[in-house]
């Protein structure tokens, strides 16, 4: 079902769900109000690591992250409505209100406290806004590449898919996010064959690309788009965690979330550690493994 993914993009028809022989996780759900099913997966115990991620990624992205800290902590790994595992409505309000309401009712049904975020991507102001909103239930937050303010500037290969009719068509009908995505957003290495069917596998179909999307029309660059006045209160909530231990792990080959992004997050966090790594791309998690799953496990152990 999730195997057939356009053979141009490296995902061999004949792999299926090889996928999951890096994502042995037992799947749960979380039911929301308007009835659609959230899926994340929970590894070991302790205080929770909630990895929320971004565009065109899902829980899968975190795989790694998850294994290696089960042993320590209560890994949790989410996909959003349209993403990954989750329910795919086609009629749906894919926009950051709602992503960012889908999140906390999660967590105030887990009952999470003492939270470590991990955000990448548009989980960056899915989880940066949501955490503004519980702060008496933050514990740390790290930052991969990613936004929680409007963007600085408009890379073009993202604003030539904003076009109302053929954006939707690039994107939905010719896999023109999802797909290229697996190696624009690499830098210093390629992803491997598993990777790469993993990453795309909920992708794979008009239908399963809704949020995919849904994600890049919401990208707030006029004024006068609605998510414009959400994306600014993200930006403003910042203040309210200025006290929490933060850490940046940023791929500075990113095209998208550059050392612009990541120049404006220190003036809010300028306290922050930082590891900056020359050489890894947008998908630091796939880019750079090891330096990030050793860099998260420190900061964790230095908050035990």
């Amino acid at each position: 079902m999730l195997a057939n993914q356009h053979q141009k993009w490296g995902v061999n028809v004949l792999i299926q769900e090889i996928w999951r022989q890096e994502y042995p996780f037992e799947s749960q759900w979380h039911q929301l109000a308007d009835g659609c099913r959230m899926h994340f997966v929970s590894e070991g115990s302790g205080e929770p690591v909630l990895m929320i991620h971004g565009n065109p990624t899902w829980s899968f992205y975190y795989r790694h992250l998850v294994q290696a800290l089960g042993d320590s902590h209560r890994a949790i790994a989410v996909d959003h409505i349209g993403c990954g595992l989750s329910d795919k409505p086609q009629q749906y309000e894919y926009c950051l209100a709602q992503h960012t309401q889908n999140l906390l009712s999660l967590i105030e049904t887990l009952d999470l406290s003492s939270i470590h975020f991990v955000v990448h991507d548009w989980g960056g102001a899915i989880g940066l806004g949501v955490a503004a909103q519980i702060v008496e239930r933050v514990k740390s937050l790290t930052i991969l590449n990613t936004g929680a303010f409007p963007p600085p500037y408009i890379p073009w290969r993202i604003y030539s898919l904003r076009a109302p009719i053929l954006g939707t068509f690039a994107i939905r009908a010719l896999n023109m996010f999802a797909g290229p995505a697996v190696s624009m957003a690499m830098h210093r290495n390629r992803l491997s064959k598993i990777a790469r069917a993993g990453l795309l596998a909920p992708y794979n179909s008009w239908h399963n690309r809704v949020a995919v999307n849904g994600f890049v029309k919401d990208i707030p660059f006029s004024k006068s788009h609605p998510s414009r006045q959400t994306l600014l209160g993200v930006e403003a909530g910042l203040s309210k965690l200025a006290d929490k231990p933060v850490q940046f792990i940023w791929g500075m080959k990113d095209w998208c979330f550059n050392a612009k992004c990541l120049a404006i997050f220190k003036k809010h966090f300028p306290q922050a550690r930082s590891l900056e790594i020359p050489d890894a791309g947008h998908y630091v998690m796939e880019d750079a493994r090891n330096e990030v799953v050793g860099g998260v496990q420190a900061f964790l152990r230095q908050l035990s």
